[in-house]
């Protein structure tokens, strides 16, 4: 029989001195790298003894070091403080107050026109007065400080409440909703009637509140309408073509049927802010609204929030809303998808 299949396993060297080799081989260059790094660390430490050998010594007075920093640190600190006090922003009353907390920008206006806003003890009435921090502001007898602590709620409003931070009738307000969010002096950013449901937004931001309801910011908002009988095709299209109301004309961004099966159910996107919009205009078309619900407002939805309930918004949300995109939407045919998406959530 061939031994060729065995060739490999006859071997005329020593397996245990090849070994042997190679363990001295590795242990030498253990040794050489070992000598190459000492060698490497030990010029360093020459040259560093060298440099400490070269440098002229500096005698310090231990008694004068610390007085000499507390001078340079009181010196900056007074340069400081005079570039602060030479760049104080100004801003209006009204809006300072926004952002005190106490209620809206325009709300603000009417509070200053009534005497109830006071300026370094001098009454004043005029919203566009410039005052800044440093002023001594007091409402209703307490001195106003700009809030630091902001918070935003997103509330799903029920029928049978207000929209207002207080009523003289004592009829039931969102802030009764709320109470037990915050301890901050929240407002609402907008209005909702009374039997209109729905997103609403709360906050004591006042620069945000000011962007929000702005006509120019162009914010999105999305109703469902219940009518009291179908809609028509001719209608349908006079609201896409505007309508002309006592104010002035308007056009709906977006129009569609939330069920193909019940056409007296419209969804319908606008970005106008007018009192009661959406009411008067199916009223001047001759229907009668029996129930509207806002489904979105500036891209937020009611999703998870039951009625009557609310929740905060994430930092997500906050920044989306602080740097939303402020040019109108393109209306048409596409965002009446869109707009039957939104209203089935």
């Amino acid at each position: 029989m061939s031994q060729q299949p065995f060739q490999k396993f006859i071997n005329p060297k020593n397996n245990a001195a090849i070994k042997e080799k190679h363990k001295q081989e590795k242990k030498k260059t253990k040794k050489e790298r070992a000598a190459a790094i000492e060698k490497h660390f030990e010029e360093k430490r020459a040259a560093r003894t060298r440099g400490f050998e070269n440098k002229p010594e500096k005698k310090t007075d231990k008694r004068q070091k610390y007085p000499q920093k507390k001078t340079e640190i009181t010196d900056k600190s007074s340069f400081t403080a005079g570039k602060t006090n030479s760049t104080v922003s100004e801003m209006p009353l009204n809006k300072f107050i926004a952002h005190c907390g106490v209620t809206s920008r325009r709300d603000a206006v009417s509070l200053i026109t009534d005497g109830k806003v006071s300026v370094n003890k001098k009454v004043i009435t005029e919203p566009g007065f410039k005052v800044n921090e440093k002023d001594d502001i007091f409402y209703n007898g307490k001195k106003l400080f700009i809030t630091k602590n902001l918070v935003y709620i997103l509330l799903n409003k029920p029928k049978d409440y207000i929209t207002t931070t207080d009523d003289p009738q004592n009829r039931k307000t969102v802030l009764q909703l709320t109470k037990n969010a915050t301890d901050q002096r929240i407002y609402p950013i907008g209005r909702l009637d009374r039997n209109t449901s729905g997103v609403l937004l709360l906050t004591n931001d006042g620069a945000l509140t000011q962007e929000l309801t702005h006509p120019s910011f162009n914010v999105k908002k999305v109703y469902e309408v219940r009518l009291d009988k179908p809609l028509t095709k001719a209608d349908f299209e006079k609201i896409l073509n505007g309508i002309k109301l006592e104010d002035g004309e308007i056009f709906a961004d977006a129009l569609a049927y939330a069920d193909p099966k019940d056409k007296s159910v419209i969804g319908i996107e606008l970005h106008s802010g007018r009192n009661r919009i959406v009411r008067r205009i199916f009223e001047h078309l001759g229907y009668d609204v029996k129930g509207l619900d806002r489904v979105m407002y500036a891209n937020l939805t009611k999703k998870n929030v039951e009625r009557g309930r609310w929740r905060y918004l994430s930092e997500k949300e906050i920044r989306l809303l602080k740097f939303m995109n402020k040019q109108k939407n393109i209306s048409g045919a596409g965002n009446n998808k869109i707009l039957k998406k939104e209203i089935k959530k």
